[in-house]
């Protein structure tokens, strides 16, 4: 906050150049206006101000708010996949007396339940949080996700069977699902917050890179993982039952992160959107504008803002409001869209996860041998697979995404995901018994065209196609299709692929995600190309026809 004697100096006399040309003209509308010429006006003022922050240079701000939102994303994909590793080991401790094929091993339900509990949270919590977004501000709620994650990856750490009634692992499933609503709640309000903080130039670019860090939290999870089975060699090898700490330590250390961002999660400003829009706060939005471009705060452009005693009557969102928004197709088509292409891609990219147990066997990190050396071949073993696909991915697409645009990278991955999925699942015992290294190609591909592809595009497009009111709610709806989707795939078809044999049954779910990924192409046609236009020309706030 400035202090009084600044004040009292001319509001233009330090002004910075790129804020002086984006709100100086705000002069030009003071005076005496018609209630209709002060309407406009007000929202000219507005869009000069937003203009400011689509056309702002990329700086520390924004690399601040993708590291601030990125950690959370990190956060969220260690726990998701660590928790593959930790069923695992878990089955070394706990089956470590029963006796032929369960031996050492978790079972399938209850793998199948622990995994599946945290998308059965992230249901709710996209739902709620993306809600709750919009209805009480992105900065209210930011933050509350995280001390969810935080504090349920740390009981998960500590779960274990009480006296009477419940196991470890139903202990554990409680904790996963109550984590599964914060991490379910991170991913609308770290879109919409990226978004409506970036550059209409980096704007892809921006959000990308946030959801790009689930790659970095995959392997982060499999190198600690390979760490504190290092540290306890010794003990392992002399009693397995040492593996108990093992698993409770790597699933732990998942909320470091999470604690390392928590304060500047809470100490982020509104986005100057929905202070302008909901809140209608000139003065407040002023300052966000102020932060969000940098310099020193001062109160410039709040007096510059004032000028603007009227503005523009945006309601503070209601459902009914919702329904009259989107019962018209223009409106309905968008979000339909963005829920039908995330439900299909995300029963694919869940499903098709069922083959890494062939395919680590393939390049030699799964078999037989003692419990150490299994765990740590499948941890390394999984960090090549995510290097050779994953990863690349995901950072291509930061690096082309406002070049391609996001409609086409997403047309493309449903394309080539439709031709690989064909190819496997048609041609699936032909290619394991003549070439194992072309099976290996052909599923790293798929990997890198699932995130070279929608699982990307599918996350930035809601954060950018609807109105500021909806935005969040409308991410968190179509998020929440994309994790029922999840569910299918693990939950449902996670039963049906031993189906006649062990396996058996896969090479036709890998038809069946073919048919997905048709329908994820021929609905990405209701989605919008966003690159290079802002927020407002997107959602067709402007010219306020709804």
């Amino acid at each position: 906050m400035s202090s009084s004697g600044n004040s009292l100096q001319d509001p233009l006399s330090s002004r910075q150049p790129g804020e002086y040309a984006a709100l100086s003209k705000i002069e030009h509308f003071k005076g005496t206006h018609t209630s209709e010429a002060a309407t406009n006006d007000a929202l000219a003022i507005r869009r000069r101000a937003l203009s400011e922050i689509d056309n702002a240079k990329f700086g520390w701000f924004h690399i601040k708010a993708c590291l601030v939102a990125g950690i959370g994303f990190f956060t969220d994909s260690y726990d998701i996949f660590a928790i593959n590793l930790c069923s695992l080991i878990m089955g070394y401790v706990y089956y470590a007396n029963a006796e032929g094929d369960a031996k050492n091993t978790t079972p399938t339900k209850i793998d199948m339940w622990i995994k599946g509990s945290t998308q059965l949270g992230c249901i709710i919590g996209q739902f709620a949080f993306g809600y709750l977004s919009d209805r009480l501000g992105r900065k209210r709620i930011y933050g509350v996700e995280l001390i969810i994650i935080i504090v349920c990856t740390l009981g998960g750490s500590f779960a274990g069977n009480t006296a009477r009634g419940l196991s470890v692992y139903w202990v554990l499933f409680i904790w996963r699902f109550i984590l599964g609503i914060g991490i379910g709640g991170d991913y609308p309000v770290s879109a919409i917050i990226t978004s409506e903080f970036a550059t209409t130039k980096n704007r892809g670019a921006m959000i990308a890179a946030v959801f790009a860090m689930q790659g970095f939290g995959i392997v982060a999870a499999a190198i600690v993982s390979i760490v504190v089975l290092a540290a306890f060699k010794g003990a392992v090898d002399g009693d397995q039952q040492n593996l108990d700490y093992v698993w409770r330590i790597v699933m732990g250390l998942g909320a470091v992160p999470g604690i390392i961002a928590l304060y500047f999660r809470l100490t982020i400003p509104e986005t100057p959107r929905y202070t302008l829009d909901i809140e209608q706060d000139v003065h407040k939005a002023a300052d966000d504008i102020k932060n969000t471009i940098g310099g020193t705060k001062d109160t410039e452009d709040r007096t510059l803002l004032r000028s603007s005693t009227t503005q523009p009557e945006v309601q503070k969102p209601t459902w009914t409001e919702f329904y009259h928004h989107f019962k018209k197709w223009k409106n309905f088509r968008v979000l339909m869209g963005t829920s039908v292409t995330w439900f299909a891609l995300d029963v694919a990219f869940y499903g098709i996860n069922l083959n890494s147990s062939i395919i680590l066997q393939a390049i030699g990190f799964s078999g037989k041998g003692t419990p150490y050396h299994e765990l740590l071949k499948t941890s390394a073993g999984n960090i090549i697979l995510n290097l050779l696909g994953t990863l690349p991915g995901y950072w291509v697409t930061v690096f082309t995404i406002d070049r391609l645009g996001r409609r086409t990278i997403q047309f493309i991955g449903f394309v080539v995901l439709l031709i690989l999925f064909c190819i496997l699942g048609f041609a699936y015992h032909q290619i394991l018994d003549k070439s194992v290294a072309g099976f290996v190609v052909l599923f790293t591909l798929a990997q890198f065209f699932q995130n070279f592809g929608p699982n990307t595009t599918t996350f930035i497009i809601p954060a950018e196609a609807f109105p500021t009111r909806f935005r969040s709610t409308c991410h968190g709806i179509s998020a929440a299709c994309g994790k029922i989707g999840a569910v299918i795939a693990q939950l449902g078809f996670f039963q049906l692929k031993n189906r006649g044999g062990k396996n058996a049954f896969i090479p036709h779910l890998i038809q069946i995600f073919a048919l997905f990924m048709l329908v994820g192409l021929i609905f990405t046609w209701f989605v919008p190309e966003t690159k290079g236009k802002s927020l407002e020309e997107l959602s067709e706030e402007s010219e306020r026809d709804d």
